[in-house]
């Protein structure tokens, strides 16, 4: 476990997972061992990102949904 240049764990790293998670995911992967704290971090920003997606869509049906009952849809 050998610790190659500065692993401070970044924020940017983190806003890049979060901005695009498969990318975060792969730098997770990849600097799990080397880096672990921007590893920690890219992998927090992307699990970041697909929470809020799945919230996101959940919030959507969920208003679709009423709208449509309010709407006499069915």
């Amino acid at each position: 476990m050998e610790n190659n240049g500065n692993d401070n764990g970044g924020f940017l790293w983190g806003l890049l997972g979060c901005c695009i998670p498969i990318v975060g995911l792969i730098l997770f992967l990849v600097w799990k061992d080397q880096k672990p704290k921007t590893a920690k971090a890219a992998g927090i920003g992307a699990l970041v990102s697909v929470v809020l997606a799945v919230v996101y869509y959940i919030v959507v049906f969920v208003i679709i949904g009423a709208a449509g009952i309010a709407g006499g849809a069915f």
